[in-house]
């Protein structure tokens, strides 16, 4: 859906748009992300233990919600302090003669994928809080969301000049998303909640699968083989509608959690000298 002429969001920061609850689609994203073969394969195989989702969870919230508090939220320094960690570790994610797909965590098309799976974040959660389902975000919105790939290595030109061409460059990107049984798999640990333990699997199990499923476009619930009905999806868009209604009484400072929490953790951490990644 375009952009309403009507739209009134004009954040700073394109944050403030969607506060935490951004969170609720967070393994819709992953799934989203790893359905780019070279993506889903550099994580499966990755090398990089403290980045583990399945090993390391609480590591793996901190550094991905850094990541995003950074580019979103920090300075030029905040920038090129996390960029050179995160480098890092990326040095370390590369195909090996065993895999089945070639792929380089320095590959920009690779992250340029990644980044627009986070604007597609940003955007759906928005629109489902303002009640606007497939409202595109105003083009000076979706403009500041180009630091979610410029924190790294995605050339400025890389990214398409406005909303509309963005829609034109995810259609055509599109084609290259497949799941093969690896990653399939995979993905399925993740929507079932595999690293975390099990009463509070038990405990979030259900509601979880329940918003994966909801912020998941096509094709890529029908890749994961969720099955969903009118009445799920209209029953996800009211609870997403009266969430919004709620967060827009909160102020700022709420609303930014918990990425203003996360950027000054990094902060705190780059004094004390301790590691940022």
């Amino acid at each position: 859906m375009p952009t309403d002429p009507s739209t009134t969001v004009r954040p700073r920061h394109a944050a403030d748009t969607v506060s935490g609850a951004v969170l609720l689609g967070a393994t819709a994203n992953v799934i989203m992300q790893l359905a780019r073969p070279g993506v889903g394969h550099g994580v499966v195989e990755s090398r990089v233990d403290r980045g583990n989702l399945m090993i390391h969870p609480l590591h793996r919230l901190r550094t991905t919600s850094t990541y995003l508090s950074v580019t979103m939220l920090g300075d030029p320094r905040d920038v090129r302090d996390y960029r050179r960690a995160v480098g890092r570790s990326h040095a370390q994610v590369r195909s090996t003669p065993s895999s089945p797909v070639a792929y380089d965590a320095f590959d920009r098309e690779l992250q340029m994928w990644v980044a627009a799976c986070l604007v597609r974040a940003f955007e759906d959660t928005w629109a489902l809080l303002e009640g606007r389902p497939g409202q595109w975000l105003p083009d000076d919105v979706y403009l500041q969301c180009a630091s979610l790939g410029t924190g790294l290595q995605v050339r400025p030109e890389q990214w398409p000049a406005d909303r509309a061409a963005f829609e034109r460059w995810w259609d055509a990107e599109l084609e290259h998303v497949h799941l093969d049984d690896t990653v399939h798999a995979y993905l399925w640990r993740l929507v079932r909640q595999e690293f975390l333990p099990a009463p509070l699997r038990r405990a979030t199990g259900r509601a979880s699968a329940f918003f994966t499923a909801g912020f998941l476009p096509e094709p890529f619930r029908s890749m994961m083989g969720f099955t969903w009905s009118d009445a799920d999806q209209g029953r996800f868009e009211t609870t997403m509608r009266r969430l919004g209604a709620v967060l827009r009484r909160a102020p700022t400072p709420v609303r930014s959690l918990p990425y203003n929490a996360f950027l000054t953790d990094m902060r705190v951490r780059r004094r004390l000298g301790m590691p940022l990644v």
